[in-house]
């Protein structure tokens, strides 16, 4: 589904150079769950901008379902984003002014999903997310694991192929942690490819690859099962 040759990424100021992806050759498979670890700074959150078609690599090949997309436009790749993908990030970002089921439906309006359609895919997003008692309420009147199960709702409703999550429990304690690994676990066992950047081994413990960076380079690997061939 992603794979990357030699990917460079270099940030470039009229005074000063910065390397955040040196040569990174990474092979994601459809069906698989892969955790990105490394230190802060190493090139985590560089790497799943580019496989989530939000930042450009400056150097190498970048394929997406077999395309190799590095040259494409804005609007090619905004396209792609809308069609395949989903994200999962460590501070919501839900809209304040907008209920749970108002948050969750969103991407469907951008897709121009029809009315009926809409509802019925909010209605089940929600429920297997076992947050629909809570469609009416905005954000603000949820836990920190509760508007992370509606981040989580809105980004599969358009049942993407891959979903990013980056740091999904960052910002949680213990308990619901381990409550949004468990969601993505079994979203990843329904047929849905993660992508996830951690800091947490009992996070990545739910991966099946783990992929370590430093400084830019992809420096270790660890297969965790074999399932996905």
């Amino acid at each position: 589904m992603v794979k990357t040759v030699n990917l460079q990424k270099k940030y470039t100021t009229d005074e000063v150079e910065t390397t955040a992806l040196v040569n990174v050759n990474l092979h994601v498979k459809q069906g698989e769950f892969l955790a990105i670890m490394g230190p802060s700074g190493c090139g985590k959150s560089t790497l799943l901008n580019i496989i989530g078609l939000l930042d450009n690599p400056t150097g190498g090949d970048f394929y997406f379902m077999g395309q190799e997309i590095s040259k494409f436009s804005e609007r090619q790749r905004a396209n792609l984003r809308k069609e395949h993908l989903g994200f999962v990030f460590q501070s919501f970002n839900l809209i304040d002014e907008l209920t749970v089921y108002e948050n969750v439906e969103l991407p469907l309006i951008y897709l121009k999903v029809g009315a009926a359609d809409r509802k019925q895919r909010v209605a089940q997003v929600l429920e297997q997310m076992q947050i629909a008692h809570r469609r009416n309420h905005f954000p603000q009147q949820l836990s920190g694991g509760q508007q992370q199960r509606v981040a989580i709702a809105r980004a599969v409703i358009s049942k993407p192929q891959l979903l990013l999550a980056d740091e999904p429990t960052g910002n949680l304690d213990s308990a619901h942690g381990q409550e949004v690994m468990q969601l993505l676990s079994t979203l990843n066992e329904e047929g849905t490819t993660i992508v996830m950047v951690t800091h947490s081994p009992s996070d990545a413990d739910y991966a099946h690859r783990i992929v370590n960076l430093f400084d830019g380079q992809i420096i270790s690997e660890n297969v965790k099962e074999l399932a996905i061939l």
